[in-house]
């Protein structure tokens, strides 16, 4: 079998064990790319073929050279700088095909700012005429995927509008235009533009950006909106007549030719023809109708007295004016739904109370009359005694007819909640949440011109006892040790209630209407007001009074600790020396470092010692737990006197100096940096790290079998054995085994095979292709029995003619 045929056979036989590719066995990692010019990039291309005739990726900046036994390369850039960029990657199959696939790859810019510009030759616009705003985006690629939308205001989207004709992949200024007609809903507005980049459908972001705010000034009008005015009497012209413009126009109010101040309150004399002139962005002026509308007016007495049956003249009633004219109706009280009309000659029965009602349209008035007989007030009636509960509501009632109608008063204790009505006939005497004040008797009096009469109710409220009327101003007295205060106490009861009024303090002394502080001995004063009333007798009241002192010192220590502290537990102390009152002291606990999450700054200590007033020494204390996370951590108290609003303005607050928290702990000895285990390969020695963390730093020393190696962390070892490593402080000591391996190095021996090899295989693959090259590229020919096929012995050989000097044969 010749060396042709053999090769033939190889390569059949590797293709039918492979098969025939029928699609190119490559994937891209990413499918498609989208970067951002001038930035790095990279893409892999992996194959599931084991083997192939190479691949690698071919690009614009050139084709890389082809790879072998790999199953994936990759295409990497630094810094990319091209536009229409095509990265390609192809495998050669064994069968000698090529395939490729292209890596879709989109490069984009976006601007950092974009700007807004108008066509307008000013910045004030004219209503009607059109105008176009431009919204600049630089530098922006690819501009296919580029909207831009306008806005008025924040909210209001105006249009939008894409560039997806665009073909141009580099990037570019583009200017967007926004047309309208100048209107007055512009004036004001702000318009802007935003510029969006949307490179989602190719895996990209979605990227937008802003433009400053164009404000828009539009000058249109003035318009009148008015032809006719309708007001009320006493109503002047301002704001009747709605005149707008841009800018804002200047209105002058013309009657009869002349100006008038349209502030100007109108009567119904000044209805008419105006003329409204306006100045602004044009002048116009247009004639207004002014109609002013007044109620109707009754001018009659409320009240006519006459003697039964003799006549009486109620001549207003032809006097009733107003515009619209009026139309009049009378009622009489004991029939609302009749209309009557009002007597000549009145009886008894006719007196009462008669209403005219005038009617325009615009308003309605109403007038009572009354039309009386005199007589004096009759006996009063619904009027006695009551007993309520605390807190409710009493209403006693005085009743009594008379002609002129009778008035009424009352003689009672003033209480502030003791309120009084008069209606008609009737006088209501309204006792509000009632209280031991309201106690006692209470008479009604009825009178007129003709007479009076009385009579007397008595009210009592159940399970109370009375209150003291007087005030003590102030209320509560807030005075600092050795500091000054006067309070003043004052009878709220009417003046003729009231007989004699005083203090009387702890020590019992009677003094005048004030009272002073005695800086000395008013620690626990208790000051009381005593007053005497008519009808309550002798009562009193206590001032709130408090006398407070800054605490002298605020410290902090550890309770029973004098050395060093280890990790554990401990109570620290607060002293507050010298402070009062004690009852409206505060101690807040402020953890400062580690401890602010372990201990809240709001752990409050109050105290509630009601024993005493005068300054006083108080502790307060606290249980913290320490661990090495609490070294050089910090803790304070503070001492807080709230006194409320009647004390100082500014809180009294003393802070103790910092106490700082030093934290012994024994040694950890970092084991991340050091295995268990170690190999050392003969002739390479290996360096054993030892780190170990502690307060105070500790001490380390490698150990082997018992005996010192090395003072240190770091020990070179290259022999096999258990090493060591011990660190030592003032609290504790600890100790981590190393233990070190050897192994012999055989990589030279390995190196040495794997070469030994590749020369064997290419003594091999030379020999086979000196073969190939043999039986392919040369003739042989043989000069046993010869064959003249012509008489000058010409032989013709596989197309070419050769002269010989002898007769051949073919070999055998």
């Amino acid at each position: 079998m010749s060396g042709s045929t053999f090769i033939r056979l190889c390569v059949g036989f590797l293709l039918g064990a492979t098969g025939v590719h029928a699609s190119c066995p490559i994937e891209l990692s990413p499918p498609s790319v989208v970067v951002r010019y001038g930035e790095s990039v990279s893409a892999n291309c992996t194959t599931s073929e084991t083997e192939h005739d190479g691949m690698g990726w071919e690009s614009k900046s050139g084709k890389n050279e082809p790879v072998y036994d790999v199953t994936s390369v990759v295409w990497d850039v630094a810094n990319l700088q091209e536009w229409d960029t095509r990265p390609i990657c192809y495998i050669y199959v064994i069968d000698g095909e090529q395939c490729h696939k292209t890596l879709p790859v989109v490069v984009y810019t976006f601007p950092d700012s974009i700007s807004i510009s108008s066509n307008a030759d000013s910045a004030v616009m004219s209503e009607g005429e059109q105008y176009t705003i431009t919204c600049d985006i630089p530098r922006i690629a690819p501009v296919q995927h580029l909207t831009v939308t306008w806005y008025k205001g924040n909210d209001t989207k105006l249009s939008t509008q894409s560039f997806a004709d665009r073909t141009s992949l580099k990037n570019q200024t583009v200017a967007a235009n926004f047309t309208f007609h100048a209107s007055r809903g512009y004036d004001g507005a702000r318009l802007r533009c935003e510029a969006s980049l949307n490179l989602g459908p190719v895996g990209g972001p979605q990227l937008s950006i802003f433009s400053e705010e164009y404000p828009i000034k539009v000058h249109y009008g003035p318009d009148i909106a008015c032809s006719n005015i309708t007001i009320s009497e006493g109503q002047n012209l301002e704001d009747q007549c709605s005149v707008t413009g841009n800018p804002s126009p200047t209105i002058t109010w013309f009657k009869d030719g002349h100006p008038i101040d349209q502030a100007v309150d109108l009567s119904r004399h000044n209805a008419g023809l105006y003329t409204i002139e306006a100045k602004g962005y044009i002048n116009t002026n247009r004639t207004v109708h002014v109609f002013v509308m007044y109620g109707p007016e009754i001018h009659c007495p409320s009240t006519y007295i006459g003697v039964e049956y003799a006549p009486i003249n109620i001549s207003c009633m032809d006097n009733i004016i107003g515009y619209p004219s009026p139309s009049i109706t009378t009622y009489r009280d004991r029939d609302w739904e009749e209309v009557v009309s009002l007597p000549e000659n009145p009886s008894r029965h006719d007196a009462g109370l008669y209403t005219i009602i005038a009617s325009n349209g615009y308003s309605n008035v109403s007038h009572n009359l009354r039309i009386d007989v005199s007589y004096p007030p009759s006996a009063i009636v619904e009027l006695e005694d009551d007993e309520v509960d605390v807190g409710s509501s009493v209403e006693l009632k005085c009743v009594s007819n008379s002609n002129p109608r009778p008035e009424y008063s009352w003689i009672y204790f003033r209480a502030a909640n003791v309120e009084v009505k008069n209606e008609d006939y009737v006088s209501i005497l309204l006792i509000h949440n009632a209280t031991a004040n309201n106690m006692g008797s209470y008479t009604c009096i009825a009178w007129n011109t003709r007479g009076n009469v009385s009579r007397t109710a008595r009210v009592t409220v159940k399970g109370v006892t009375a209150e003291c009327p007087i005030k003590i101003t102030p209320e509560r007295m807030v005075v600092q040790y050795r500091g000054s205060g006067v309070a003043t106490c004052n009878s709220i009861a009417p003046i003729s209630s009231s007989k004699e009024i005083s203090w009387r303090v702890l020590q019992g002394k009677i003094i005048g209407t004030q009272w002073s502080v005695n800086i000395h001995e008013d620690w626990d004063a208790r000051p009381v007001c005593v007053a005497t009333f008519d009808g309550i007798g002798q009562c009193e009241k206590a001032l709130d009074f408090t006398m407070y002192k800054s605490p002298d010192s605020v410290s902090i220590h550890v309770v029973n600790q004098t050395g060093p502290l280890v990790e554990g537990t401990y109570q620290l102390r607060c002293d507050i020396i010298n402070v009062a009152p004690v009852q409206k002291l505060t101690v807040k606990w402020l953890p400062i470092g580690t401890f602010a999450t372990s201990y809240s700054e709001e752990t409050r200590t109050a105290y509630d010692t009601s024993s005493t007033r005068a300054p006083y020494n108080v502790s307060s204390t606290i249980n913290i737990s320490l661990d090495r996370s609490h070294n050089g951590a910090e803790f304070r108290c503070e001492a807080h006197l709230d006194l409320g609003p009647e004390g100082p303005q500014t809180p009294l607050t003393m802070t103790s100096s910092l106490l700082n928290i030093t934290v012994y702990y024994g040694p950890i000895i970092n084991t991340t940096k050091l295995p268990t285990r170690i190999p050392v390969f003969r002739g390479y020695p290996v360096d054993l790290v030892c780190e170990a963390d502690g307060h105070p730093p500790p001490k380390i020393q490698w150990f082997r079998s018992s005996v010192l190696r090395m003072t240190g962390g770091n020990l070179t070892v290259s022999e096999a054995g258990r090493y060591t490593c011990n660190a030592t402080n003032d609290v504790a000591s600890r100790a981590f085994t190393v233990e070190v391996i050897l192994k012999e190095d055989y990589l030279p021996l390995i190196a040495g095979f794997v070469a030994v090899t590749v020369v064997v295989i290419s003594v091999i693959f030379v020999f086979i292709y000196s073969i190939y090259y043999k039986n392919t590229r040369t003739r042989s020919y043989s000069l046993k029995k010869p064959k003249l096929s012509t008489p000058n012995g010409n032989v013709a050989h596989n197309g070419l003619d050769m002269q010989l000097p002898i007769p051949m044969t073919k070999l055998s």
